[in-house]
């Protein structure tokens, strides 16, 4: 929660502005900003818009599954995956955003601003970001096979040797004068 003021002609408009995030801390999590004349009414619309906003997270072991920087405006945030036991280890407002999302196990390094609000959204673009991981023992257990098929059976047939073509006639040279010599 944040008071903002608006400075008018008669002086100040005090409102107050709510960063809520959600998540279910299965690997689904949304950030939401409102702004209202009240508390409770910022916390509303920030919450519709967090669910409106939810995005799901590819977690590999209860980490992510590879190293991501992010820059947001004057913001810089650095995601590693980190080995079992390890822990959230993060400050603010990217530890809040990362437990809700359900990842146990990361190191995370905040550059640049200290704004609350712009570490928060370079939290979510960073997860946002992340592509999910391949297992390679999955993936090199299990041998492609291909359907037999009649194309099949004729691209696996060698193609008879094609024929060289008769190598171009080449046009002949011309000769260039030889320059004169000057005398010195």
């Amino acid at each position: 929660l944040d008071r903002v003021t608006r400075v008018v002609k008669g002086g100040r408009r005090l409102r107050f502005r709510a960063t809520v995030a959600i998540g279910d801390k299965k690997g689904r999590v949304g950030i939401g900003i409102g702004k209202s004349n009240e508390v409770v009414g910022a916390i509303k619309k920030a919450v519709t818009k967090a669910k409106k906003d939810l995005i799901q997270i590819p977690l590999y072991q209860d980490t992510i599954p590879h190293r991501i920087q992010v820059k947001y405006k004057a913001s810089k945030i650095l995601l590693i995956p980190a080995g079992e036991g390890t822990g959230v280890i993060a400050g603010g407002a990217t530890r809040k955003v990362i437990e809700l999302s359900g990842i146990k196990n990361l190191l995370s390094k905040t550059l640049g601003s200290s704004n609350r609000l712009n570490n928060t959204k370079a939290t979510f673009e960073a997860l946002k970001s992340l592509r999910p991981r391949e297992d390679k023992r999955a993936a090199a257990a299990q041998p492609e096979v291909k359907p037999e098929t009649k194309e099949a059976k004729a691209e696996a047939k060698p193609a008879a040797p094609k024929k060289k073509a008769a190598p171009k006639a080449k046009a002949p040279a011309v000769k260039k004068p030889a320059a004169k010599k000057k005398a010195d």
